[in-house]
């Protein structure tokens, strides 16, 4: 008893420990949203979230414009805004149309672009790489599809925006779905509620990837979404996984993958894209709604961005040639899973951040379970040694070790039966 309740002691510092696991940054951010500045009409989406630090800025700038598309800018300066020349921006050469002002401010800057949806029969395989090139349909380039405005799809009191879109086929494809990107920006540092339970930092936003009603064109059918990135001055990313025996917050779930800068010298910061290896198959999805989630090979090698794109606007027309750009396909299902089939949803979702992507550690009740399982025996074993190795060093006397019994005497008589029977 006396053992098992030394496991209790260390369970308020394990509960403090495991509490501010995964809290880089440990401070709030004030975050405003603001739609279309400076733009009196609504048939376009740009959306310029801005979080405020103690002494910095990160300026995250969504937009449907082309491809999908954020921005991601970082500075070193709590009164950077951003600058948007509408004209030039709608035209056919949008280089220059984005700025954040004052420039000096501006430490490090990203792009994450949105860029395909594939669909392809699974019934052979639900292996991207593997698929025969027969077994491919039309792609989906999200650069032509029609988006919705986002009025009455932005709250700026939960910090979220839905931007949705439909495809151009003439197939029915979209008659009844859409595909849509569903932000959500964050003051600090908490963990989501539905799955996958991502855990966020006042320096990232999260991105919703979510397919709904859009019909199938095939029995078995797979989707991947393909995800390029532009790295400032020549940067590269590099694809990171990392894996834990604790799948409390995400059930079956075991892995977590990122893109991360790759450390320069010449760079003032970097960032990450980062995702646990599931999608769901439902609005407020449980374990059983899990879809099988695979990445594949990072690509580097002669890779072109998707015009157009606000990241253009940006970084420049040749901005292949003075950045770092970079591609990762995604794709949902295996090959014995029809849950799109089945519920026509899909969803997936990521983190995108500025400086260490969050970490996941053992939650506290992991570690209070880990603490009484793993303490109660380490107690027991070392309480038993110490108690066989004074009993072994405790002496004993030759009377303690065989104690005698004196015969009664009285006048020269015995009273012991023994002696008297001699």
């Amino acid at each position: 008893m006396q053992a098992g309740g030394g496991g209790w002691v260390w369970l308020p510092l394990l509960w403090l420990v495991g509490s501010r696991a995964g809290d880089p940054a440990g401070y709030k951010r004030k975050v405003s949203l603001e739609y279309n500045p400076g733009w009196n009409s609504s048939a376009v989406n740009l959306l310029h979230v801005r979080a405020v630090g103690l002494n910095d800025t990160i300026h995250y700038v969504w937009s449907t414009i082309g491809a999908p598309t954020v921005l991601l800018v970082y500075t070193r300066s709590q009164s950077s805004g951003l600058h948007v020349n509408w004209t030039r921006l709608l035209s056919p050469s949008p280089s220059g149309a984005i700025q954040v002002e004052p420039a000096g401010s501006v430490l490090y800057s990203m792009a994450v672009i949105f860029s395909k949806v594939f669909e392809y029969n699974g019934t052979k395989t639900s292996d991207l790489s593997k698929a025969n090139a027969s077994s491919f349909y039309p792609t989906y380039e999200l650069a032509n599809f029609t988006w919705d405005s986002l009025d009455g799809r932005l709250n700026e009191t939960t910090l979220t925006a839905t931007f949705q879109g439909v495809g151009t086929d003439s197939g029915g494809t979209f008659r009844n779905g859409s595909i849509s990107f569903q932000v959500t920006a964050y003051e600090e540092t908490s963990r989501d509620g539905p799955l996958p339970r991502l855990l966020h930092t006042a320096n990232s936003s999260k991105v919703d990837f979510v397919m709904r009603g859009v019909a199938p064109r095939g029995n078995r059918s797979r989707f991947a979404l393909e995800i390029v990135t532009v790295e400032e001055r020549g940067g590269q990313k590099q694809l990171e996984s990392t894996r834990s025996i604790d799948d409390e917050y995400t059930p079956t779930i075991f892995e977590m993958a990122q893109l991360v800068s790759v450390p320069r010298n010449n760079s003032a910061g970097f960032s990450f894209l980062q995702w646990k290896t599931a999608a769901y198959s439902a609005l407020q999805p449980k374990r059983e709604d899990t879809v099988h989630c695979e990445y594949y090979q990072l690509e580097t090698e002669n890779r072109t961005v998707p015009r157009p794109s606000i990241a253009h606007a940006y970084f420049g027309e040749e901005l292949e040639v003075h950045n770092g750009v970079a591609a990762i396909n995604i794709s949902f299902g295996s090959e014995d899973s029809e849950a799109y089939q089945e519920k026509s949803y899909l969803s997936w979702s990521a983190l995108i951040g500025f400086g260490e992507p969050p970490k996941d550690g053992f939650s506290p009740l992991v570690i209070a379970i880990l603490a009484v399982g793993l303490g109660t025996p380490v107690l027991l074993l070392v309480g038993g040694s110490i108690t066989v190795l004074v009993s072994r060093k405790k002496p004993y006397s030759e009377e303690q070790s065989f104690p005698l019994v004196e015969p009664f005497r009285d006048g020269g008589g015995c009273s012991c039966f023994s002696c008297c029977a001699i």
